[in-house]
């Protein structure tokens, strides 16, 4: 990470960081901001949403964002919270975190646990999209040895693919470990909204919204506003005294 993702990382206040030029920045910073949650073994991770809060034109990050998928410096997750909700990784940051799953599962000694192997040489360094069709995941899996329902049934209980509802033939490549923060994600908009939607004008200003730490939530406070601005059920305003964070009106 470079030093200016640091260096912003220690910024005091979110209106100090809350648009950049350029998504690469964005993520940096973003990551670098990433809160430390106790007992949670997540790598920091980026909401689509917050991109789309700090990089003006969305058509430019999106833009971006693929190239850096196809350079295999990023991966995309779908998430379970909301249908367009996605969360960005970086590549090395998430080889450290099924790692450390794979690690964990190792411990058991199994010959099956070869299946890791096979599933980051094979399958994250060819399948760049979202999600990955059964047969293709065999098939990749295979260069590695000979497969296994044993050997899908191993990549599930790690986390790193979810079969999809609506396709059980289909996966979707996964965070591990992420559902304590996934949890608290929705439960932390919900919060915030109605934190806000309590208040006579439905607004408070952003210097004294920061200092708040939510209840239900253990992702921070500039998380959530950037997640909640980003997908617009939020709006800010500049005014003189500082920034002023709304609710969207329906």
């Amino acid at each position: 990470m470079d030093d200016s993702a640091g260096e912003a990382a220690t910024s005091s206040s979110l209106q100090d960081d809350l648009t950049f030029s350029d998504t690469l920045v964005a993520l940096q910073i973003m990551r670098a901001q990433f809160p430390h949650i106790d007992k949670v073994s997540v790598q920091p991770f980026i909401l689509k949403s917050q991109l789309y809060s700090s990089v003006k034109d969305r058509t430019q990050v999106d833009r971006e964002l693929e190239s850096l998928r196809r350079d295999k410096v990023l991966r995309l997750f779908k998430l379970n919270t909301g249908q367009d909700d996605h969360a960005i990784m970086f590549l090395d940051d998430y080889i450290k975190q099924i790692d450390q799953v794979f690690k964990r599962m190792e411990v058991k000694k199994e010959v099956e646990y070869e299946v890791f192997g096979w599933f980051k040489n094979y399958v994250l360094d060819s399948k760049l999209e979202t999600g990955i069709e059964h047969e293709e995941l065999c098939s990749l899996l295979s260069l590695g040895g000979k497969v296994k329902d044993s050997h899908i049934s191993i990549l599930i209980n790690a986390g790193v693919i979810i079969r999809q509802l609506i396709d059980p033939n289909m996966y979707w490549f996964a965070i591990p470990n992420i559902g304590t923060l996934l949890k608290g994600l929705a439960q932390g908009r919900n919060e915030l909204i109605s934190l806000l939607s309590r208040r006579r004008y439905k607004e408070m200003m952003l210097a004294t919204l920061e200092k708040k730490r939510l209840r239900m939530s253990p992702l921070d406070m500039r998380f959530h506003l950037r997640d909640l601005i980003g997908s617009g059920h939020l709006r800010t305003d500049h005014t003189p005294s500082g920034l002023i964070i709304r609710v969207s009106k329906d």
